[in-house]
């Protein structure tokens, strides 16, 4: 979809942090947060941006990104590919030499997005609560380079990600081993290193490093 200036989307907030998820975290980058999600899952630390929100053009949001030092940019929610006009916002940034990000459930088909953009998958296991929205045939789209993440709630929830892996051949038709992350609070890090180590599975430990760096209470970081 071509952009247009006065096309909008309603956005939770735009800020300027360092990349806590994926193959870029650690990296300078700057985030969009669009409004809504049609999932609830349990775990979830960003839940402000269920409603509410400000409607703001493509043409604002590209002014507000430029103030930041950073070429890296995520588009985030919520669920961001409940919004048309996110595609938009997509072909705007790259045409203005933007690295793009987006971070997606799994439950909104990935079939149009642009590929150009960097996927990070968030499938979601049974501790979630949402496992059943899962949109399977997602799987198909992604590209070698994108990221398949899985939050991990417990021991249970590793091992239905491995069958996953297993069932889908997932780990050979990405770059990079799927990443498991473990639910803020919920699993310790170290339980779930230690089940990476064992399994006969290629798999990344991932860490939300903004929530080590800042308050896990803190929003815009």
């Amino acid at each position: 979809m071509a952009a247009t200036e006065e096309q909008t989307l309603i956005i939770t907030e735009i800020f300027y942090s360092i990349q806590g998820e994926g193959s870029f975290a650690g990296e300078p980058c700057a985030f969009v947060r669009l409004t809504g999600c049609h999932l609830r899952c349990l775990w979830c630390d960003s839940e402000y941006s269920f409603f509410g929100g400000e409607k703001i053009s493509l043409a604002d949001i590209l002014d507000r990104l430029r103030k930041f030092p950073t070429k890296n940019v995520e588009i985030t929610g919520g669920e961001p590919l409940l919004q048309k006009n996110v595609y938009s916002l997509m072909n705007l940034l790259n045409d203005n030499g933007y690295k793009i990000m987006l971070e997606t459930s799994g439950a909104r088909s990935i079939e149009q997005v642009p590929a150009f953009v960097h996927i990070v998958m968030d499938l979601k296991a049974p501790g979630s609560g949402e496992v059943e929205k899962n949109i399977y045939s997602n799987l198909n789209y992604l590209k070698p380079s994108d990221d398949l993440k899985v939050v991990i709630r417990d021991e249970a929830d590793f091992h239905w990600t491995e069958k996953l892996v297993k069932d889908k051949n997932i780990h050979a038709k990405l770059m990079r081993p799927p990443i498991v992350q473990p639910s803020f609070g919920e699993m310790e890090p170290a339980k779930l290193a230690e089940l990476v180590k064992q399994s006969a599975l290629p798999f990344r430990l991932g860490l939300q490093l903004h929530k080590y760096i800042y308050s896990p209470e803190l929003t815009g970081v």
